[in-house]
């Protein structure tokens, strides 16, 4: 083997890395940047390495991967995934960053170009608990992503001080000779400056496509560079499929019910979440679950996959009769309005279900009883007498969600009663110190009650068989791996599935036949009885595991319950259940700076969204954007109108209209023959190239990342219209107006893909553009299909329809009267004031929790009147359902304003009763 690198590369410092740290024997040739060393690329690629079958290796990660296979390490998939994170969202950001700081001399501004890239870098480390990327010995993710970093953090004043897990990550590594030894055959000692030569012949990076909070991979920095190079050959095979037009096959958007597996076709079964039906949901339930599994289910129907999506309300459960109480109505009436207002949401965010149920329903009880009895029956279910917390002001038992209190293992302050949110171990609510019932703040006291269990540990080594095998072969994403084996990490412990609760399915057993399921039992069978409700066949479906692919969506605090608790269930029942394949968890999505919440009236929810007047293409577009896939994201309402201005206005929309209104204004609405030159069939390969990329990544629904890839062909689409300037062209003689006519008629063709790939994220926008452009219904079924073809949609004389904008323009008083009108009244939220161990030896509580004294002394402190605020909390709570009931009916908004005041009013009279500020204190959003 011969590996060629050349000085000042900071790619070849990776694989010169990888190549001491492996042990590999293998030649270095040192050659000039410019050196043509793999035959067939028609531009340099540095480092590259020949093997010894005379191919060659030019992506410096896919080397330095090869490198240590040959040594006899293997690349787990943990791995596979930093790597590939290194390639598409870390290089982008570096090679700006490497920009600023060696060609601009601005090595002040590196610290910001890179913080979203060190964030998420110092999150994961924090979390694996494990000194290296991939576990506890050095893996080839760790050498590159040290190598990739060493230039800017070795040589910058950037302070790692408050990223402490990447700053001893990093130090550790940059100690090692291995690492040491390469940076000096690279940069020769020089730091930064060594590189200066081989950054003056890179193009400059498009800092104002990645400056956004998640990078964008659209830079031919590294590891896609081979195949943005286009060769002769490339452009060859793009016009040869180009040529090939449209194929007949079944219109992707038209499905006949019931859907049912079918003999040869891939059978994807695909779940969302169930919404909790006791509130309104905000735009990140709606990203993290419906939304998303939305976009994927739209994707695979174009691909021909036969799917079906199945979502519903999950109705029972403690948080019901809340609700019920709160609004003076019975469960069954608070599930019956809310289901209503969920399905009226996802209608208008355009969710295509399938089938959209609920769970209270007669079959969910039989399919839950019968899963009960098999569980009993096989010995999976134990008693026991359990210790449970009560609040006594109250007067029931509380569920694990609504108790808070201090996690017993990492002192997080706001760990729930079933798990702590920041380190994942799973918790007995009676663990948790200085505990409060979420309802009246007052400490609960612990109670005995007997229960019955499912018993996990005897389930536990066939979960890890099944385990093993689905997040080998299925598509997981990294935090649903990450939190699951949190669970396995200590050992399985029975999980308590009975509830002393009134509202929910009876458990069938004579001896326990005052209590209920436990919803986190019976709501994941939701899955099963909704599709039961759909159709009778429903068992084709959920007992046909060899023939089925389940996929479930979910944010990441319901992974345990899907990964651990619901497959133990199936499992135990010994009934042939199909199991999950594919486990796909966001992570967060916050509003702003701070977190959604109805009551302090921050942040948006599903049925205000409407009512700002963007179109519901738009908030899907953004919310997709800004998909939080490997990290927390935020909404942001001056991000969302600079992405609809520029990527949809000014790049999508101003490109497909542009080539329309071509066809229309100079070719009198008809498709003008096209002749290809090399410049147009590089273009095609280059579209080729994109929607390759799009598919892979929406194949394992990668939505965010896929969607990049959209904007990069309107990109490339636009260049190529100002380049050629049609509008001048058309003026000229015969030869230039043949060009305007080809490049009109590839443009246009360009725009049919688009709103091919559109669907799934902009449904309505994309029918728009396709009923402008006359498009064959044909086309749906075409280019999606194998690893994706472009071909010429729109021939030589097609007729188009009338061409119109796409998108407004969102002005800057717009959003700021929606930032106003949405960021609520009060102060950021901020973790509830916990009792320390000296307050309560002093006898003093924080303000959330009235201190047990006499009413004489409490009414002498601060001037509070606890009598008072017990009758204004019920006036609050009645003014506020007046309020929500009048936006509900869409009333006057004079009449909405004049309630609202009343409301804020009633408010700080309670704050004062309370003895806290006229300000109301801030809540907490609840949260499934």
């Amino acid at each position: 083997m011969k590996l060629f690198v050349s000085e000042g590369n900071p790619h070849c410092l990776k694989v010169l890395a990888a190549l001491q740290v492996s042990g590999v024997q293998c030649d270095v040739q040192y050659v000039n940047h410019d050196e043509r060393v793999v035959p067939f690329l028609s531009r340099p690629a540095l480092p590259a390495l020949l093997l010894p079958s005379g191919l060659h290796l030019f992506s410096s990660n896919a080397i330095c991967r090869y490198l240590f296979e040959v040594s006899g390490q293997d690349c787990s998939e943990l791995c596979g995934q930093w790597l590939e994170w290194e390639a598409t969202d870390l290089q982008p950001v570096l090679l700006q960053a490497l920009h600023t700081a060696v060609l601009q001399g601005k090595g002040s501004e590196v610290s910001q170009v890179l913080k979203g890239s060190l964030n998420h870098l110092e999150q994961s480390l924090s979390k694996g608990n494990t000194p290296y990327l991939t576990g506890d010995a050095v893996s080839v993710a760790d050498v590159v992503l040290w190598a990739a970093l060493y230039p800017v953090l070795s040589d910058s004043s950037l302070a790692l001080d408050e990223r402490k897990c990447v700053k001893t990550w990093f130090d550790r590594g940059a100690a090692t000779q291995s690492l040491q030894s390469a940076a000096q055959k690279v940069l020769q000692g020089k730091g930064l400056q060594g590189m200066k030569n081989y950054m003056q012949r890179q193009p400059a990076p498009q800092s104002s496509q990645c400056r956004d909070t998640q990078p964008c991979n659209s830079s031919p920095a590294e590891g896609e560079e081979s195949e943005r190079l286009v060769s002769e050959e490339e452009m060859a095979a793009a016009a040869l499929t180009w040529s090939t037009g449209l194929s007949d096959g079944p219109s992707a958007t038209n499905r006949q019910h019931p859907i049912l597996p079918k003999e040869g076709k891939r059978n994807l079964l695909v779940t969302s979440a169930l919404p909790y039906v006791n509130n309104v949901p905000h735009l990140g339930n709606i990203i993290g679950c419906v939304l998303s599994t939305d976009v994927f289910c739209r994707y695979g129907r174009l691909r021909d996959w036969n799917v079906l999506f199945v979502c519903g309300t999950d109705e029972y459960g403690t948080a019901t009769e809340n609700k019920a109480r709160e609004e003076g109505l019975t469960p069954q009436e608070i599930c019956d309005k809310y289901h209503a207002i969920h399905a009226s949401i996802y209608k208008w965010f355009q969710i295509d279900f399938d089938y959209f149920g609920r769970t209270t329903t007669v079959k969910q009880k039989e399919i839950a009883q019968n899963i009960f009895w098999r569980l009993h029956e096989h010995g999976f279910l134990v008693e026991d007498t359990v210790e449970q917390l009560r609040c006594e002001n109250c007067q029931r038992f509380l569920a694990d969600r609504f108790v808070e209190g201090i996690c017993p293992r990492c002192n997080y302050p706001e760990a729930r009663g079933d798990q702590c949110d920041k380190c994942g171990h799973l918790i007995n609510a009676v663990e948790l110190r200085e505990p409060q019932c979420k309802v009246c703040r007052q400490t609960p006291v612990i109670r005995s009650s007997k229960h019955l269990f499912l018993d996990l540990p005897k389930l536990e080594s066939q979960l890890e068989l099944w385990l093993n095998k689905s997040t080998s072969t299925g598509d997981w994403t990294a935090n649903a791996k990450q939190i699951t084996r949190s669970w396995l990490r200590d050992g399985l412990k029975p999980r308590c599935i009975t509830r002393d609760l009134q509202w929910g399915i009876p458990v069938p057993h004579p001896d326990f036949k005052e209590k209920v399921f436990y919803v986190w039992f019976d709501a994941p069978i939701g899955y099963l009885s909704i599709t039961a409700n759909y159709t009778d066949k429903w068992e084709k479906w959920w007992k046909n595991p060899d023939q089925v692919e389940l996929y479930n969506f979910m944010a990441k605090d319901n992974v345990p319950f899907h990964s651990v608790v619901f497959p133990c269930s199936l499992l135990g029942a010994q009934d042939n259940y199909t199991l999950v394949s594919h486990l796909v968890a966001t992570e967060y999505l916050n509003y702003e700076d701070t977190k959604f919440s109805k009551s302090r009236g921050v942040g948006v929810f599903g049925d205000m969204a409407k009512d700002t007047g963007i179109p519901s293409d738009v908030w899907r577009f953004y919310l997709l954007y800004v998909r939080p896939e490997g990290q927390d994201s935020a909404f942001s309402w001056t991000d969302m109108a600079t992405k609809n201005n520029s990527e949809l206005l000014n790049n999508l929309g101003n490109f497909i209209n542009r080539a329309g209104m071509f066809v229309t204004k100079f070719f009198d609405g008809c498709v003008p023959a096209m002749d290809l030159q090399q410049e147009d069939k590089k273009l095609l390969a280059l579209v080729g190239w994109e929607l390759q990329r799009y598919i892979q990544l929406m194949d394992k629904v990668k939505i965010r990342d896929a969607l990049k890839h959209i904007l990069n062909i309107s990109r490339h689409g636009n260049q190529y219209i100002q380049v050629n300037e049609p509008w001048k062209k058309i003026k000229g003689g015969d030869t230039e107006r043949q060009r305007a006519g080809t490049v009109t008629g590839v443009s246009v063709n360009i725009a049919c893909l688009l709103s091919v790939m559109l669907f799934p994220y902009m449904p309505t926008v994309s029918q728009t553009i396709r009923d402008q452009l006359n498009a064959p219904e044909s086309c749906m079924s075409t280019m999606l299909q194998g690893t994706g073809t472009f071909v010429c949609t729109l021939c030589t004389g097609h007729r188009i329809g009338a061409v119109s904008p796409l998108f407004q323009k969102l002005e800057v008083d717009q959003i700021e009267a929606l930032k106003k009108r949405f960021g609520g009244q009060q102060p950021e939220d901020e973790p509830p004031q916990k009792k320390s161990t000296a307050q309560k030896a002093a006898g003093t509580q924080p303000a959330t929790v009235p201190a047990p004294v006499a009413p004489a002394e409490v009414a002498a402190v601060n001037g509070v009147d606890p009598e008072k605020a017990k009758q204004l909390t019920q006036a609050v709570a009645e003014q506020g359902e007046k309020v929500r009931t009048l936006k509900a009916q869409k009333a006057e908004k004079a009449v909405v304003t004049a309630e609202v005041a009343i409301l804020l009013d009633l408010k700080k009279q309670l704050a004062l009763a309370e003895g806290k500020s006229p300000e109301p204190a801030p809540q907490k959003g609840k949260k499934k």
